[in-house]
Protein backbone atom coordinates (compact mmCIF):
# COMPACT_ATOMS: atom_id res chain seq x y z
CA UNK A 1 0.00 0.00 0.00
CA UNK A 2 2.84 2.39 0.92
CA UNK A 3 4.59 1.61 -2.34
CA UNK A 4 1.51 2.46 -4.40
CA UNK A 5 1.12 5.69 -2.43
CA UNK A 6 4.72 6.69 -3.13
CA UNK A 7 4.43 5.92 -6.84
CA UNK A 8 1.27 8.03 -7.07
CA UNK A 9 3.04 10.89 -5.31
CA UNK A 10 5.94 10.65 -7.74
CA UNK A 11 3.55 10.79 -10.68
CA UNK A 12 1.92 13.92 -9.28
CA UNK A 13 5.32 15.51 -8.82
CA UNK A 14 6.32 14.70 -12.39
CA UNK A 15 3.21 16.46 -13.66
CA UNK A 16 4.06 19.46 -11.48
CA UNK A 17 7.59 19.59 -12.85
CA UNK A 18 6.29 19.56 -16.43
CA UNK A 19 3.91 22.41 -15.69
CA UNK A 20 6.69 24.39 -13.97
CA UNK A 21 8.88 23.93 -17.04
CA UNK A 22 6.13 25.35 -19.25
CA UNK A 23 5.72 28.36 -16.99
CA UNK A 24 9.43 29.10 -16.87
CA UNK A 25 10.17 32.27 -18.79
CA UNK A 26 13.10 34.59 -19.37
CA UNK A 27 15.09 35.25 -16.20
CA UNK A 28 14.60 38.61 -14.54
CA UNK A 29 17.63 40.17 -12.92
CA UNK A 30 17.89 42.80 -10.21
CA UNK A 31 21.04 44.89 -10.07
CA UNK A 32 20.81 45.65 -6.33
CA UNK A 33 20.80 41.97 -5.35
CA UNK A 34 17.34 41.95 -3.77
CA UNK A 35 14.14 40.26 -4.91
CA UNK A 36 12.31 42.80 -7.04
CA UNK A 37 8.62 42.78 -7.83
CA UNK A 38 9.38 41.47 -11.32
CA UNK A 39 11.56 38.69 -9.94
CA UNK A 40 8.88 37.67 -7.48
CA UNK A 41 6.32 37.52 -10.28
CA UNK A 42 8.60 35.20 -12.23
CA UNK A 43 9.29 33.04 -9.17
CA UNK A 44 5.59 32.73 -8.38
CA UNK A 45 4.82 32.06 -12.02
CA UNK A 46 7.26 29.15 -12.09
CA UNK A 47 5.18 27.31 -9.51
CA UNK A 48 2.14 25.69 -11.08
CA UNK A 49 -1.10 26.12 -9.14
CA UNK A 50 -2.69 22.96 -10.45
CA UNK A 51 -4.67 20.16 -8.86
CA UNK A 52 -1.53 18.01 -8.79
CA UNK A 53 0.36 20.80 -7.02
CA UNK A 54 -2.34 21.05 -4.38
CA UNK A 55 -2.43 17.30 -3.89
CA UNK A 56 1.37 17.11 -3.54
CA UNK A 57 1.42 20.04 -1.15
CA UNK A 58 -1.29 18.45 0.99
CA UNK A 59 0.86 15.34 1.25
CA UNK A 60 4.12 17.12 2.10
CA UNK A 61 2.85 19.66 4.63
CA UNK A 62 1.59 16.83 6.83
CA UNK A 63 4.45 14.35 6.46
CA UNK A 64 8.14 14.03 7.21
CA UNK A 65 9.91 14.36 3.82
CA UNK A 66 12.33 11.59 4.83
CA UNK A 67 9.48 9.10 5.18
CA UNK A 68 8.04 10.05 1.80
CA UNK A 69 11.45 9.91 0.12
CA UNK A 70 12.26 6.44 1.48
CA UNK A 71 13.06 4.14 -1.43
CA UNK A 72 11.13 1.02 -0.49
CA UNK A 73 12.54 -0.95 -3.41
CA UNK A 74 16.02 -0.44 -1.93
CA UNK A 75 15.02 -2.40 1.17
CA UNK A 76 15.73 -5.59 -0.77
CA UNK A 77 19.44 -4.64 -0.74
CA UNK A 78 19.58 -5.22 3.04
CA UNK A 79 21.57 -8.34 3.88
CA UNK A 80 23.06 -9.25 7.28
CA UNK A 81 25.54 -11.87 6.03
CA UNK A 82 29.24 -10.98 6.23
CA UNK A 83 32.14 -12.98 4.88
CA UNK A 84 34.52 -11.56 7.50
CA UNK A 85 33.44 -10.50 10.98
CA UNK A 86 35.15 -9.85 14.31
CA UNK A 87 33.25 -11.55 17.12
CA UNK A 88 31.90 -8.75 19.32
CA UNK A 89 30.42 -8.54 22.80
CA UNK A 90 27.28 -7.03 24.30
CA UNK A 91 26.24 -3.79 22.60
CA UNK A 92 26.66 -0.68 24.77
CA UNK A 93 24.41 2.37 25.14
CA UNK A 94 25.72 5.92 25.50
CA UNK A 95 22.17 7.16 26.26
CA UNK A 96 21.66 10.94 25.88
CA UNK A 97 25.34 11.83 25.81
CA UNK A 98 27.96 12.67 23.21
CA UNK A 99 30.38 9.99 24.37
CA UNK A 100 30.41 7.84 21.23
CA UNK A 101 34.19 8.37 20.94
CA UNK A 102 34.64 6.94 24.44
CA UNK A 103 32.34 3.97 23.97
CA UNK A 104 33.97 3.21 20.62
CA UNK A 105 37.52 3.44 21.94
CA UNK A 106 36.66 1.32 24.95
CA UNK A 107 34.93 -1.23 22.74
CA UNK A 108 38.25 -1.70 20.96
CA UNK A 109 40.04 -2.18 24.29
CA UNK A 110 37.39 -4.38 25.92
CA UNK A 111 37.12 -6.69 22.92
CA UNK A 112 40.79 -7.52 23.35
CA UNK A 113 40.45 -7.82 27.13
CA UNK A 114 37.52 -10.24 26.85
CA UNK A 115 39.41 -12.48 24.45
CA UNK A 116 42.73 -12.37 26.31
CA UNK A 117 41.30 -12.89 29.81
CA UNK A 118 38.22 -14.99 29.01
CA UNK A 119 35.92 -12.36 30.55
CA UNK A 120 32.10 -12.42 30.35
CA UNK A 121 30.61 -11.02 27.14
CA UNK A 122 28.89 -8.21 29.05
CA UNK A 123 32.11 -6.96 30.67
CA UNK A 124 32.68 -3.23 30.27
CA UNK A 125 35.19 -0.67 31.43
CA UNK A 126 33.62 2.22 33.32
CA UNK A 127 32.77 5.06 30.96
CA UNK A 128 31.72 7.17 33.96
CA UNK A 129 35.23 6.93 35.43
CA UNK A 130 36.97 7.97 32.24
CA UNK A 131 34.37 10.67 31.54
CA UNK A 132 35.01 12.25 34.96
CA UNK A 133 38.66 12.82 34.13
CA UNK A 134 37.84 13.78 30.56
CA UNK A 135 35.72 16.67 31.83
CA UNK A 136 38.31 17.70 34.42
CA UNK A 137 41.14 17.62 31.88
CA UNK A 138 39.12 19.52 29.26
CA UNK A 139 38.44 22.17 31.90
CA UNK A 140 42.15 22.53 32.51
CA UNK A 141 42.80 22.62 28.77
CA UNK A 142 40.42 25.54 28.42
CA UNK A 143 41.70 27.48 31.45
CA UNK A 144 45.34 27.08 30.49
CA UNK A 145 44.61 28.03 26.88
CA UNK A 146 42.92 31.20 28.18
CA UNK A 147 46.09 32.03 30.10
CA UNK A 148 48.23 31.31 27.04
CA UNK A 149 46.17 33.66 24.85
CA UNK A 150 45.46 36.47 27.33
CA UNK A 151 47.37 39.04 25.24
CA UNK A 152 45.04 38.49 22.30
CA UNK A 153 41.78 40.49 22.18
CA UNK A 154 38.45 38.80 22.85
CA UNK A 155 37.66 39.30 19.16
CA UNK A 156 40.64 37.17 18.09
CA UNK A 157 39.37 34.03 16.33
CA UNK A 158 41.28 31.66 18.60
CA UNK A 159 40.00 33.35 21.77
CA UNK A 160 36.46 33.42 20.38
CA UNK A 161 36.69 29.72 19.61
CA UNK A 162 37.87 28.94 23.13
CA UNK A 163 35.00 30.78 24.79
CA UNK A 164 32.48 29.29 22.37
CA UNK A 165 33.79 25.80 23.17
CA UNK A 166 35.00 25.74 26.78
CA UNK A 167 34.01 22.10 27.24
CA UNK A 168 31.86 19.38 25.68
CA UNK A 169 31.17 15.67 25.90
CA UNK A 170 32.27 14.92 22.33
CA UNK A 171 35.74 13.83 21.33
CA UNK A 172 37.72 11.24 19.46
CA UNK A 173 40.37 8.57 19.87
CA UNK A 174 42.84 11.08 21.27
CA UNK A 175 40.75 11.15 24.42
CA UNK A 176 41.08 7.41 25.01
CA UNK A 177 44.83 7.49 24.41
CA UNK A 178 45.41 10.54 26.63
CA UNK A 179 43.10 9.58 29.47
CA UNK A 180 43.69 5.88 30.06
CA UNK A 181 47.47 6.29 29.95
CA UNK A 182 47.19 8.99 32.63
CA UNK A 183 44.36 7.71 34.84
CA UNK A 184 43.99 4.02 34.06
CA UNK A 185 40.66 2.17 33.92
CA UNK A 186 38.15 0.57 36.28
CA UNK A 187 35.36 -1.96 35.66
CA UNK A 188 31.87 -0.55 35.09
CA UNK A 189 30.52 -2.09 38.30
CA UNK A 190 33.15 -0.23 40.34
CA UNK A 191 32.02 3.17 39.05
CA UNK A 192 28.65 2.76 37.31
CA UNK A 193 26.79 5.28 35.19
CA UNK A 194 24.72 8.03 36.82
CA UNK A 195 21.86 10.11 35.48
CA UNK A 196 24.28 12.91 34.58
CA UNK A 197 26.81 10.71 32.81
CA UNK A 198 23.97 9.28 30.73
CA UNK A 199 22.29 12.68 30.26
CA UNK A 200 25.04 15.25 29.88
CA UNK A 201 23.37 18.41 28.61
CA UNK A 202 22.51 19.97 31.99
CA UNK A 203 25.90 19.48 33.65
CA UNK A 204 27.67 20.46 30.43
CA UNK A 205 25.80 23.76 30.38
CA UNK A 206 26.69 24.45 34.03
CA UNK A 207 30.35 23.59 33.49
CA UNK A 208 30.50 25.80 30.40
CA UNK A 209 28.96 28.72 32.28
CA UNK A 210 31.39 28.40 35.19
CA UNK A 211 34.42 27.94 32.93
CA UNK A 212 33.59 31.07 30.94
CA UNK A 213 33.38 33.00 34.20
CA UNK A 214 36.71 31.55 35.32
CA UNK A 215 38.21 32.30 31.90
CA UNK A 216 37.37 35.99 32.14
CA UNK A 217 38.90 36.14 35.60
CA UNK A 218 42.13 34.49 34.44
CA UNK A 219 42.43 36.86 31.48
CA UNK A 220 42.06 39.81 33.84
CA UNK A 221 44.58 38.40 36.31
CA UNK A 222 47.13 37.56 33.61
CA UNK A 223 47.01 41.14 32.30
CA UNK A 224 47.88 42.61 35.71
CA UNK A 225 51.34 44.07 36.07
CA UNK A 226 53.69 41.79 37.99
CA UNK A 227 51.38 38.76 37.81
CA UNK A 228 53.46 35.59 38.07
CA UNK A 229 52.79 32.16 36.50
CA UNK A 230 52.80 30.69 40.02
CA UNK A 231 49.93 32.90 41.14
CA UNK A 232 47.96 32.13 37.98
CA UNK A 233 48.51 28.42 38.49
CA UNK A 234 47.42 28.68 42.13
CA UNK A 235 44.15 30.35 41.14
CA UNK A 236 43.63 27.89 38.29
CA UNK A 237 44.02 25.01 40.77
CA UNK A 238 41.33 26.55 42.97
CA UNK A 239 39.07 26.82 39.95
CA UNK A 240 39.65 23.19 39.04
CA UNK A 241 38.76 22.23 42.62
CA UNK A 242 35.34 23.78 42.01
CA UNK A 243 35.00 21.83 38.76
CA UNK A 244 36.05 18.63 40.57
CA UNK A 245 33.32 19.19 43.17
CA UNK A 246 30.69 19.74 40.47
CA UNK A 247 31.74 16.52 38.75
CA UNK A 248 31.89 14.50 41.98
CA UNK A 249 28.38 15.64 42.93
CA UNK A 250 26.93 14.57 39.56
CA UNK A 251 29.14 11.63 38.46
CA UNK A 252 30.36 10.28 41.80
CA UNK A 253 33.98 10.47 42.93
CA UNK A 254 36.42 8.19 41.06
CA UNK A 255 37.98 5.40 43.15
CA UNK A 256 41.71 5.43 43.82
CA UNK A 257 41.72 1.78 44.96
CA UNK A 258 39.15 -1.01 44.74
CA UNK A 259 38.64 -4.73 45.18
CA UNK A 260 37.23 -6.64 42.22
CA UNK A 261 36.47 -10.24 41.40
CA UNK A 262 37.37 -11.44 37.92
CA UNK A 263 34.88 -13.89 36.40
CA UNK A 264 35.20 -16.09 33.34
CA UNK A 265 32.81 -16.24 30.41
CA UNK A 266 30.62 -18.68 32.36
CA UNK A 267 30.24 -16.23 35.24
CA UNK A 268 32.45 -18.26 37.57
CA UNK A 269 34.74 -16.43 40.00
CA UNK A 270 38.40 -16.68 39.03
CA UNK A 271 40.29 -14.25 41.24
CA UNK A 272 39.61 -11.49 43.76
CA UNK A 273 42.26 -8.81 44.06
CA UNK A 274 42.80 -5.18 45.01
CA UNK A 275 43.73 -2.75 42.27
CA UNK A 276 44.42 0.87 41.58
CA UNK A 277 42.95 2.18 38.31
CA UNK A 278 46.43 2.13 36.79
CA UNK A 279 47.26 -1.42 37.89
CA UNK A 280 43.90 -2.60 36.57
CA UNK A 281 44.59 -0.94 33.22
CA UNK A 282 48.06 -2.46 33.05
CA UNK A 283 46.71 -5.96 33.71
CA UNK A 284 43.60 -5.94 31.52
CA UNK A 285 44.08 -3.34 28.80
CA UNK A 286 47.68 -2.12 28.61
CA UNK A 287 48.07 -0.59 25.15
CA UNK A 288 50.93 1.00 23.25
CA UNK A 289 49.01 3.86 21.68
CA UNK A 290 52.09 4.92 19.70
CA UNK A 291 51.30 1.93 17.48
CA UNK A 292 47.89 3.34 16.50
CA UNK A 293 47.51 5.58 13.47
CA UNK A 294 44.58 7.70 12.43
CA UNK A 295 43.90 7.83 8.70
CA UNK A 296 41.33 10.13 7.18
CA UNK A 297 39.61 10.71 3.89
CA UNK A 298 39.31 14.47 3.44
CA UNK A 299 39.02 15.19 -0.30
CA UNK A 300 39.24 18.95 0.30
CA UNK A 301 42.95 18.60 1.10
CA UNK A 302 45.98 17.07 -0.56
CA UNK A 303 46.33 13.33 -0.09
CA UNK A 304 49.46 11.62 1.28
CA UNK A 305 50.05 14.50 3.66
CA UNK A 306 50.03 14.53 7.47
CA UNK A 307 47.78 17.01 9.28
CA UNK A 308 47.46 18.11 12.88
CA UNK A 309 44.62 20.14 14.41
CA UNK A 310 45.19 22.70 17.14
CA UNK A 311 43.59 21.74 20.50
CA UNK A 312 42.68 18.33 19.05
CA UNK A 313 43.38 16.65 22.37
CA UNK A 314 41.63 16.10 25.67
CA UNK A 315 44.62 16.71 27.92
CA UNK A 316 46.61 19.96 27.87
CA UNK A 317 49.93 18.14 28.34
CA UNK A 318 49.01 15.50 25.78
CA UNK A 319 49.60 15.45 22.04
CA UNK A 320 47.38 16.72 19.26
CA UNK A 321 46.32 13.73 17.20
CA UNK A 322 47.92 13.57 13.78
CA UNK A 323 46.25 11.96 10.80
CA UNK A 324 47.33 10.81 7.37
CA UNK A 325 45.00 11.98 4.61
CA UNK A 326 44.45 9.18 2.10
CA UNK A 327 42.13 8.29 -0.78
CA UNK A 328 39.53 5.64 -0.01
CA UNK A 329 41.35 3.17 -2.26
CA UNK A 330 44.21 3.13 0.28
CA UNK A 331 42.04 3.00 3.40
CA UNK A 332 39.73 0.08 2.56
CA UNK A 333 42.47 -2.59 2.16
CA UNK A 334 43.91 -1.71 5.60
CA UNK A 335 40.47 -2.01 7.20
CA UNK A 336 39.93 -5.37 5.52
CA UNK A 337 43.30 -6.63 6.79
CA UNK A 338 42.41 -5.63 10.36
CA UNK A 339 39.01 -7.34 10.25
CA UNK A 340 40.50 -10.52 8.77
CA UNK A 341 42.88 -10.54 11.74
CA UNK A 342 39.95 -10.26 14.20
CA UNK A 343 40.84 -6.70 15.23
CA UNK A 344 38.14 -4.05 15.59
CA UNK A 345 38.78 -0.42 14.69
CA UNK A 346 37.73 3.02 15.85
CA UNK A 347 35.70 4.41 12.96
CA UNK A 348 33.84 7.69 12.42
CA UNK A 349 31.46 8.90 9.74
CA UNK A 350 28.54 11.21 8.94
CA UNK A 351 26.06 8.78 10.44
CA UNK A 352 22.78 10.57 9.75
CA UNK A 353 23.10 10.66 5.97
CA UNK A 354 20.83 8.19 4.15
CA UNK A 355 20.37 6.12 7.32
CA UNK A 356 17.23 3.99 7.47
CA UNK A 357 16.63 4.18 11.20
CA UNK A 358 14.17 1.31 11.17
CA UNK A 359 16.66 -1.35 10.10
CA UNK A 360 20.05 0.36 10.56
CA UNK A 361 20.88 0.19 6.84
CA UNK A 362 22.91 2.98 5.23
CA UNK A 363 22.99 3.34 1.47
CA UNK A 364 23.12 6.35 -0.86
CA UNK A 365 19.97 5.03 -2.57
CA UNK A 366 17.90 4.78 0.61
CA UNK A 367 16.16 8.12 -0.02
CA UNK A 368 15.19 9.77 -3.29
CA UNK A 369 14.99 13.39 -2.19
CA UNK A 370 15.39 14.65 -5.74
CA UNK A 371 12.32 12.86 -7.06
CA UNK A 372 10.29 14.05 -4.07
CA UNK A 373 11.23 17.71 -4.46
CA UNK A 374 11.48 17.84 -8.25
CA UNK A 375 15.16 18.82 -8.28
CA UNK A 376 18.61 17.28 -7.85
CA UNK A 377 21.13 17.19 -5.01
CA UNK A 378 24.37 16.80 -6.86
CA UNK A 379 27.30 17.74 -4.59
CA UNK A 380 30.14 15.25 -4.29
CA UNK A 381 32.02 14.47 -1.06
CA UNK A 382 34.57 17.23 -1.54
CA UNK A 383 31.86 19.83 -2.15
CA UNK A 384 29.80 18.67 0.83
CA UNK A 385 32.77 18.93 3.19
CA UNK A 386 33.91 22.31 1.90
CA UNK A 387 30.40 23.78 2.29
CA UNK A 388 29.85 22.28 5.78
CA UNK A 389 27.11 20.00 4.44
CA UNK A 390 28.91 16.88 5.67
CA UNK A 391 31.54 15.95 8.22
CA UNK A 392 32.47 13.40 10.83
CA UNK A 393 29.65 13.29 13.39
CA UNK A 394 29.67 9.91 15.13
CA UNK A 395 32.15 7.20 16.12
CA UNK A 396 31.44 3.47 16.06
CA UNK A 397 33.44 0.26 16.04
CA UNK A 398 34.18 -1.17 12.59
CA UNK A 399 33.87 -4.94 12.94
CA UNK A 400 32.82 -6.65 9.67
CA UNK A 401 33.17 -6.57 5.90
CA UNK A 402 31.48 -8.61 3.18
CA UNK A 403 33.78 -9.34 0.24
CA UNK A 404 32.93 -10.50 -3.26
CA UNK A 405 34.73 -13.32 -5.08
CA UNK A 406 37.53 -10.93 -6.07
CA UNK A 407 38.08 -9.65 -2.55
CA UNK A 408 36.36 -6.31 -3.12
CA UNK A 409 34.11 -4.91 -0.36
CA UNK A 410 30.36 -5.05 -0.90
CA UNK A 411 29.27 -3.77 2.49
CA UNK A 412 30.56 -3.06 6.01
CA UNK A 413 29.19 -3.31 9.54
CA UNK A 414 29.85 -1.32 12.72
CA UNK A 415 28.98 -1.96 16.34
CA UNK A 416 27.10 1.10 17.53
CA UNK A 417 26.61 2.48 21.07
CA UNK A 418 22.89 3.31 20.88
CA UNK A 419 21.72 0.15 22.64
CA UNK A 420 20.98 -3.37 21.35
CA UNK A 421 17.50 -2.51 20.07
CA UNK A 422 18.63 0.18 17.61
CA UNK A 423 19.26 -0.67 13.96
CA UNK A 424 20.19 -4.28 13.27
CA UNK A 425 20.54 -5.72 16.80
CA UNK A 426 22.60 -2.69 17.82
CA UNK A 427 24.71 -2.68 14.64
CA UNK A 428 24.60 -0.53 11.50
CA UNK A 429 25.21 -1.94 8.03
CA UNK A 430 26.49 0.24 5.18
CA UNK A 431 27.05 -0.40 1.51
CA UNK A 432 30.52 0.21 0.12
CA UNK A 433 29.14 3.17 -1.87
CA UNK A 434 27.97 4.75 1.38
CA UNK A 435 31.29 3.91 3.04
CA UNK A 436 33.18 5.80 0.32
CA UNK A 437 30.94 8.87 0.52
CA UNK A 438 30.45 9.32 4.28
CA UNK A 439 33.33 7.58 6.06
CA UNK A 440 35.98 10.00 7.40
CA UNK A 441 38.29 8.50 10.03
CA UNK A 442 39.58 5.13 11.08
CA UNK A 443 42.26 4.25 13.64
CA UNK A 444 44.45 1.30 12.69
CA UNK A 445 47.19 -0.63 14.42
CA UNK A 446 50.61 -0.27 12.87
CA UNK A 447 50.82 -3.85 11.62
CA UNK A 448 47.94 -3.28 9.18
CA UNK A 449 49.52 -0.19 7.60
CA UNK A 450 51.92 -0.57 4.64
CA UNK A 451 55.44 0.76 5.11
CA UNK A 452 55.03 3.47 2.47
CA UNK A 453 52.02 4.88 4.33
CA UNK A 454 53.74 4.79 7.73
CA UNK A 455 56.72 6.59 6.19
CA UNK A 456 54.47 9.59 5.56
CA UNK A 457 54.56 10.34 9.30
CA UNK A 458 58.15 11.50 8.82
CA UNK A 459 56.67 14.67 7.33
CA UNK A 460 56.24 17.78 9.42
CA UNK A 461 52.48 17.94 10.06
CA UNK A 462 50.48 20.74 8.51
CA UNK A 463 48.81 22.53 11.44
CA UNK A 464 45.11 23.33 11.03
CA UNK A 465 43.16 25.71 13.29
CA UNK A 466 40.74 24.44 15.93
CA UNK A 467 37.76 25.76 13.97
CA UNK A 468 38.59 23.65 10.93
CA UNK A 469 35.58 21.52 9.84
CA UNK A 470 37.60 18.36 10.42
CA UNK A 471 37.99 19.16 14.11
CA UNK A 472 34.33 18.59 14.92
CA UNK A 473 34.28 16.04 17.77
CA UNK A 474 32.31 12.84 17.34
CA UNK A 475 29.22 12.61 19.52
Amino acid sequence: MKKRFLLAAMLLLACTAIQAQRNRGTAVTNDNGGISTEMMQQIRGSYGHTATDRAMRNILVNQNPMKLALNHENATAFDSHFSNRVVSSAVTDQKSSGRCWMFTGMNVLRNKAIRQHNLPANFQFSQAYTFFYDQLEKSNLFLQAVIDTYKKPMTDQEVEWLFKNPIGDGGQFTGIANLVEKYGLVPSDVMPETYNTNNTSAISNLLSLKLREFGLELRSMAAQKGMTPANLNKRKTEMLSTIYRMLALTFGEPPTEFTWTQRNNKGEAVETATYTPMSFYEKYAKTDFSQYYMVMNDPTREYYKVYEIQYDRHVYDGQNWKYINLPMSEIAPMCIASIKDSTMMYFSCDVGKFLNRENGFMDINNYDYGALMGTTFGMNKEQRVSTFASGSSHAMTLCAVDLDANGNPIKWMVENSWGPSYGYQGFLIMTNDWFNEYMFRVVLEEKYIPANIKALLQQKPIMLPAWDPMFAPEE
